[in-house]
């Protein structure tokens, strides 16, 4: 087989790969994610991978030529009436049109996704058997179950997939089938697809059954009614059982290979993020010990429950402010959970190689039969933390 080179892909095609790795259904309810502008139509040979959507990032991404700049934070998080180039935001999406580049944000999608963005944390960090912190139930699951026609299986299935049915995991279409026998008798005001008014019909008919998402429910019923040959088709749509234990979810909590003090795990950390001017800081004894850690990439300070009910010895997210952090440690009576506050930058960061390096397999396994996609994905090297100084507090003590 000859292997052809392809210079780009569409950038539906890398939506479609980006949306498998950070479905938009994980994402939380006030949240802002997946395309803000771009045509799907148009051609992608390079993406950027950053945190944040600032002017030097979209510098950066015009500068290289992207023609994808994705972000893990949003740029249009709360509702605007309009993106006139005379506000920071509206200018950065002019240029981005104006430069050729989409830009696409998977932001708490990506947070609750596995692997996600606690998972690249967790990892830098170097903790092993990692499980949610605080797991995301999946969307709620329905069965449709449909008896048709031999001769019309085929149809019926196409048209339930295509409203929604079907998609298990990495499989689409997906269906199990069986057949038997149906008989009925059409009644004096019916017009039957098969048999006659008053007399008995035998048909041979398949069985069909696939699983959707609830969201999908009313899409299939009517995708169902439209294709189905009966004027009265036989269907049953089941409720399935949450999945009572999903991999997916906010944080993660995992052991490092052996205990270690508060002040050198907190150096630890200090070492394997991103250097930031804040650093990092710690709360707690220096000399106690601890092996298991809670994680949360980005400001996590609404977890404190989460983590308690874990059993981590310390806690590592961002942004702690001083009531939540100062509650967390009174509640702990000086004991763990232990706290170590980093940048939210930093925290986010080791996200970007792993997301750029599964959609950068992921192109290469789905852009065609015998082909391997070229296109080009890189980690911005843009430091978007917004501080740039720090000078150590030197006041007489109280």
């Amino acid at each position: 087989m000859t292997t052809v080179s392809t210079p780009s892909v569409r950038l539906a095609e890398v939506l479609a790969g980006l949306d498998q790795l950070y479905p938009a259904a994980g994402a939380a309810s006030w949240d802002a994610v997946g395309l803000v502008c771009g045509d799907a139509d148009d051609a992608v040979a390079k993406v950027l991978f950053a945190v944040d959507p600032t002017e030097a990032v979209v510098d950066e991404a015009l500068d290289w030529g992207a023609n994808l700049l994705v972000t893990h934070h949003p740029l249009l998080l709360r509702a605007v009436h309009g993106v006139g180039a005379t506000t920071a935001k509206g200018r950065l999406v002019h240029r981005l049109i104006r430069g050729g580049c989409a830009l696409y944000v998977a932001h708490t999608n990506a947070d609750a996704a596995s692997p996600g963005v606690s998972d690249a944390l967790a990892r830098t960090i170097g903790l092993r058997d990692l499980r949610p912190l605080a797991p995301q139930s999946f969307a709620p699951l329905d069965k449709v179950v449909v008896l048709v026609p031999d001769a019309d299986a085929d149809r019926l299935v196409d048209a339930l997939a295509a409203a929604g049915a079907g998609s298990v995991g990495d499989y689409t279409r997906a269906a199990f089938r069986s057949t038997g026998t149906g008989t009925f008798v059409p009644g004096p005001g019916a017009r039957p697809a098969v048999g006659a008014v008053g007399e008995i019909s035998v048909v041979a008919e398949t069985r069909i059954e696939m699983v959707l998402a609830r969201r999908h429910r009313g899409a299939v019923v009517r995708a169902l009614r439209a294709a189905h040959p009966y004027e009265q088709p036989a269907y049953d749509v089941l409720e399935l059982v949450d999945d009572p234990a999903p991999s997916t979810g906010l944080g993660r909590v995992g052991d490092l290979p052996e205990p270690v003090t508060l002040e050198r795990f907190a150096q630890h950390v200090a070492t394997v993020l991103p250097n930031t001017v804040p650093g990092v800081r710690a709360a707690g004894d220096p000399s106690a010990t601890v092996q298991r850690v809670a994680v949360c990439g980005g400001a996590g300070d609404d977890l404190f429950d989460a983590v308690r009910a874990s059993g981590a010895d310390v806690f590592v997210t961002a942004d702690l402010r001083h009531h939540p952090a100062s509650e967390a440690r009174e509640h702990a009576r000086g004991g763990p959970p232990y706290l170590v506050d980093v940048s939210h930058w930093a925290s986010e960061w080791p996200w970007l190689a792993g997301g750029a390096s599964r959609l950068e397999s992921l192109l290469a396994t789905t852009s065609g039969q015998g082909q391997t996609t070229t296109v080009e994905i890189r980690v911005s090297t843009t430091r978007t933390d917004p501080w740039t100084l720090h000078v150590p507090s030197r006041g007489s003590t109280p």
